[in-house]
């Protein structure tokens, strides 16, 4: 008899994306939150659920908003990248030169990337490091990163900001920027971050979104680029259970 491969769970539903039409930013609103603009760059809080670019199927992503931001032919670009359902800080490059600077400090390590995770349990000790080599499996179930012996270097220190022994809130420096780095990282600890289909156990495929976002990014050009994205909706009940208190409007 054939076994058939088991599939992967369903993703979480989210908000359908409907990107506005119309002209640039310049003549009305802008298809994003907008934490940070100048002449060079905006970062935009990208919302969960949204990829940067079209997959294979297609579908809305947040290149999709490109002719929005600017009518210049060289640009916008994405300067990097987050996960589908990530949210947070993401810069968009809008000319090639700044474009250029940006890759530079990300690819020396200069760029300081801070994320939050709700994750499941408590992690041994307050803060640490986590560092592996790490690499790209594929079966018939997906793929997912895993640690090997050979693949790609990374690194994440993380502190503990607060736990009620279920659940708790790590703050993440990123100090490289690989695929599913914070979720693996996190796994690592015995912590999967809470609503992870991919690194969690199976109670993290119960319906709930990934609680991960990009809280915070700086990249110290000339002049620097500063930014910090509010927690969206699906995060902040757990956050609240764990201390956080609602902020002012930083958008």
């Amino acid at each position: 008899m054939t076994r058939r491969a088991r599939r992967p769970p369903p993703r979480p539903a989210g908000p359908a994306f409907r990107l506005p039409a119309g002209a640039p930013p310049t003549g009305g609103a802008d298809p994003f939150p907008v934490l940070f603009r100048d002449t060079r760059f905006l970062v935009i809080d990208k919302p969960a659920g949204l990829p940067v670019h079209a997959g294979p199927a297609g579908g809305p992503s947040v290149e999709d908003s490109f002719p929005l931001l600017s009518r210049r032919p060289d640009g916008p670009w994405l300067a990097h990248r987050l996960d589908r359902d990530t949210s947070g800080c993401l810069l968009i490059a809008l000319r090639k030169q700044p474009l250029l600077a940006a890759q530079a400090a990300f690819a020396n390590g200069l760029a300081r990337k801070t994320y939050w995770a709700v994750v499941r349990g408590r992690p041994a000790t307050d803060s640490g490091t986590v560092a592996m080599t790490i690499a790209k499996q594929s079966d018939k179930q997906g793929w997912r990163m895993v640690q090997a012996p050979t693949g790609q270097d990374s690194r994440t220190t993380w502190r503990l900001l607060a736990s009620d022994g279920e659940t708790s809130w790590l703050e993440l420096q990123l100090l490289t920027g690989r695929t599913h780095q914070a979720r693996l990282h996190c796994a690592s600890l015995g912590c999967p971050v809470l609503g992870d289909p991919v690194y969690g156990d199976a109670t993290g495929q119960d319906g709930i979104r990934l609680h991960l976002m990009s809280r915070a990014l700086s990249l110290p050009l000339d002049p620097p680029v500063s930014a910090v994205a509010p927690p969206p909706a699906h995060i902040r009940a757990a956050l609240k259970r764990l201390g956080w208190q609602e902020e002012p409007d930083i958008t």
